[in-house]
């Protein structure tokens, strides 16, 4: 079920997109696309930065419920 959204992310990265979030809620986890590095990926809880593409910005994700 992922796949075709990771496909779609790489995709994006392709078209210059500088970071994108990818959220699974299955494994509970969040991947964090990067251009030029592979996605990391982070369990729940986490907090997520905008980084240099949006200063400032800060995303605090809890676990999903089922």
């Amino acid at each position: 079920m992922l796949l075709p959204l990771r496909e779609k992310m790489e995709e994006y990265l392709a078209c210059g997109i500088q970071l994108g979030w990818l959220f699974n809620p299955q494994e509970q986890q969040v991947e964090i696309y990067r251009q030029g590095h592979p996605p990391e990926i982070r369990a729940l809880p986490t907090d997520l930065s905008g980084e240099a593409i949006l200063p400032g910005f800060q995303l605090s994700v809890e676990p999903f419920a089922d």
